[in-house]
């Protein structure tokens, strides 16, 4: 479909939009019931969803803090304070700064979820080499990750 400017309109359907933007099409159906994606269009004839151009958008910025492990109340609290413009400006930066504050602290444990295995790997290689040493090595750098999970 093309606009008065001879620009193309984009108008996606659910499954385009959920393979963009990386949700299901469930999700995108709640987070409309919802009103985070505000109202959707539909197609005259078949009454099925189309995103335009300013819901792909947001749909897209959704996805980004999604996929950064913003909950649905913060993605909710991101649209208000858009929707206030510059005068929430610290409060969006509160919110990110807050977001990416956690999300350091995931990455930390995700880390050491990872040496853990690792180190496991190696304490397994170390027994079929026969290599008692290197076993002795991998358990006590085992036990150091195991006592930083506890701690």
């Amino acid at each position: 479909m093309a606009a008065a400017s001879g620009e193309q309109t984009v108008e996606l359907t659910v499954q385009e939009m959920a393979r963009r933007s990386g949700f299901s099409e469930a999700t995108l159906r709640y987070y409309e019931k919802i009103g985070l994606l505000g109202a959707v269009g539909r197609d005259e004839s078949s009454g099925h969803r189309r995103y335009g151009a300013a819901t792909v958008a947001r749909v897209e910025a959704l996805s980004c803090l999604r996929s950064a492990g913003m909950t649905v109340s913060g993605m909710r609290r991101y649209l208000d304070l858009l929707a206030q413009g510059d005068s929430a400006a610290a409060e969006q930066r509160e919110l990110f700064a807050s977001q990416a504050e956690k999300l350091a602290a995931d990455i930390e444990q995700l880390q050491l979820r990872l040496t853990y295995l690792r180190r496991k790997a190696d304490l397994w290689d170390a027994r079929v080499r026969g290599d008692a040493a290197a076993e002795n090595r991998a358990v006590e750098e085992i036990t150091r990750v195991v006592d930083r999970f506890t701690h």
